[in-house]
């Protein structure tokens, strides 16, 4: 880099550049929105056959595009902002350089050189005369630097010294220019897309080492942009995220998705658009190692003689592959069947009327997390916030989406026309075993403040004029988890729904923190967990819903089993859908025991 190239630098060129290709981002992202939740969806609620089938696949295939084309033209946005910010900070190095130099009678060369006039005192009648210097003179380490400034203070004349330090200024300017523009060309360069036209796994799986790259890069100005308040409340983290320029929201969205999409409070758009970027980095790696690791022997199993009896046991060769490549290989495929799950659910908005799915948040780590909404909770009159139980996790996903789904799908036949958002929150680690993990508080205990954080951040997002309708349903452990967060925080909902659920250590329906008779629960007569948490791990300070000095409003249920609650048309289904949009006094109770009273007729809490 040499003086004249960095004088002639216009940062605003280039910010204007990053400026044209946020534009093009948030196009692309119009576009992908318009394929998948208009004109996707449309077809879904309408058409059916091959015909429709293919168009949708190939619909999907131009979102893919249209979200690869906003991901990368958002991180060759930041880059150009970035690289502009480094080269700026240099340029105004440069410039108070030369204006100091100026100002000092001093002249500074083409090449950067420092020509100072002649003065000092006089010796044998003459003033020392003045000299150029080059900024070559300009020293970085300890003993060059002492050289330099014994040299300036036995020079005769003063200017000496002055031009000593412009020269050192600029030198110090033009490498902190060469610098920033040898660490940004090959970045730039790495965002460039291949000329196949086809955005594969291989693409999205660089997206996250160009965001990598350009992160590294421009920590600097990363730094220098308002940062989220450190453990900040839902409200903090709002209030941060209104305040920044669409520019550093484009910085914040295309270098941090990750950090991003964690952040209770933000809009559900926000938070949606990091996570699915998120999203499908995660599911191409993990595509890619999934394709890359070797599959499991054929002869899995063989069978030995002992004592008389055959036993079946695994091969020598299978054990060898499972100690090396078993658990990340079962990580990998279950995780996937997860992705898939969620994939699905994105595939079906329209089905039906079904409105578009917001992804809150997401992590393939460990059991994995997947916070996924049915319609847009900021805009929503009434909202459900579903808690799964125990062995939920990334890979069964898909089954508690479903049933939020089904819960929209009621609850919007019952709403009078107001908007309605249902979510599913898997948002902690549920017990993984009913008998060995289920009787356990921890899971619930360690899960509660994020529940509680997420509640509030629904409240800090919401954009509508009045506050939204606020349920939180639980199912099995996951009413235990809920029973934590009421009794170790504030609990931001107006009704509680238990279902299935085997016990939670608040006393009543009194401490669950909502207006007295807006607690509710069901349990079906086949339903075990109930009496495995009543007599299993009942004494250890579990208590049933479904006992009657609990308090609950018990509704009354037609379906079966432990997961049946959801099931489409029942009236266990009908009774959740109408606590939801705030016709609980609709809802169906069970008779008193011991009267002959009608179902309904049991009179709720007041």
């Amino acid at each position: 880099m040499d003086l004249a190239t960095l004088k002639a630098f216009k940062p605003s060129e280039y910010e204007e550049a990053a400026d044209g290709y946020r534009a093009v981002s948030e196009m692309a992202d119009a576009a992908r929105e318009t394929v998948d939740n208009k004109v996707s969806a449309g077809i879904r609620n309408k058409l059916e056959g091959q015909a429709a089938k293919a168009a949708l696949g190939e619909l999907a295939e131009l979102s893919k595009d249209f979200h690869y084309t906003q991901t990368e033209c958002a991180l060759v946005s930041t880059a150009l902002n970035a690289f502009a910010s480094d080269m700026a900070a240099a340029k105004r190095k440069l410039d108070a350089a030369l204006e100091d130099a100026k100002a000092a009678g001093c002249t500074v060369g083409a090449d950067g050189s420092v020509s100072f006039p002649a003065g000092g005192k006089e010796t044998d009648g003459k003033v020392p005369e003045g000299g150029t210097v080059s900024p070559s003179t300009s020293m970085t380490d300890p003993t060059s630097a002492a050289i330099e400034r014994q040299a300036v203070n036995m020079h005769p004349n003063p200017n000496f010294g002055k031009a000593v330090g412009f020269a050192d200024r600029i030198g110090d300017a033009l490498q902190e220019a060469t610098e920033a523009d040898a660490k940004w060309a090959p970045k730039l360069r790495a965002l460039k897309a291949d000329d196949d036209l086809k955005v594969s796994d291989r693409d999205w799986s660089d997206v996250k080492s160009d965001q990598d790259g350009v992160g590294e890069a421009g920590k600097k100005y990363l730094d220098s942009l308002p940062h989220p308040p450190k453990d900040g409340d839902p409200k903090d983290n709002a209030e941060w995220w209104k305040k920044l320029t669409p520019e550093q929201q484009s910085a914040w969205l295309s270098l941090q998705p990750d950090s991003l999409g964690k952040l209770d409070g933000l809009p559900s758009t926000v938070r949606d658009e990091a996570n699915r970027v998120v999203f499908d980095e995660t599911r191409a790696r993990y595509q890619l190692e999934l394709d890359s690791t070797p599959k499991p022997p054929m002869n899995e199993w063989t069978y030995i003689a002992g004592n008389g009896y055959a036993s079946k046991v695994h091969t020598d060769e299978w054990m060898a592959w499972y100690n090396k490549y078993g658990e990340r290989y079962d990580h990998l495929n279950k995780s996937l069947n997860g992705m898939k799950s969620i994939q699905e659910r994105f595939d079906k908005t329209g089905e039906r009327g079904l409105p578009e799915a917001y992804l809150l948040g997401f992590s393939a780590d460990d059991d994995g997390r997947a916070i996924v909404a049915n319609g847009n909770p900021d805009t929503a009159d009434h909202q459900a916030v579903y808690v799964p139980g125990t062995t939920s996790d990334l890979n069964s996903i898909g089954g508690n989406v479903d049933r939020m789904v089904e819960v929209w799908r009621r609850a919007d036949n019952e709403a009078d026309g107001k908007a309605v958002s249902t979510i599913t929150w898997l948002g902690y680690d549920a017990p993984d075993d009913v008998v060995k993990d289920a009787p356990f508080s921890h899971y619930a205990y360690d899960g509660a403040p994020a529940f509680n954080k997420f509640l509030d951040g629904l409240e800090a997002s919401h954009s509508g004029d009045t506050p939204p309708h606020r349920t939180v349903i639980g199912h099995s452990y996951g009413t235990t988890l809920i029973g934590a967060a009421a009794e170790k925080g504030t609990l931001n909902a107006d009704d509680v729904v238990f279902a299935g659920s085997p016990g939670v250590r608040v006393s009543g329906a009194d401490q669950m923190d909502v207006p007295k008779g807006h607690v509710w629960n069901e349990e079906g007569g086949s339903d075990p967990v109930p009496d495995i948490g009543r007599y299993g791990h009942g004494g250890d300070g579990f208590v049933i819903p479904s006992d009657p000095d609990f308090g609950a409003n018990q509704m009354a249920t037609d379906t079966h089993g432990h997961g049946g609650y959801w099931t489409p048309g029942s009236k266990s289904l009908l009774n959740q859908a109408l606590v939801v949009v705030g016709r609980g006094d609709d809802a169906e109770l069970k008779p008193r025991p011991g009267t002959f009273d009608p179902p309904g007729y049991w009179a709720r809490v007041k």
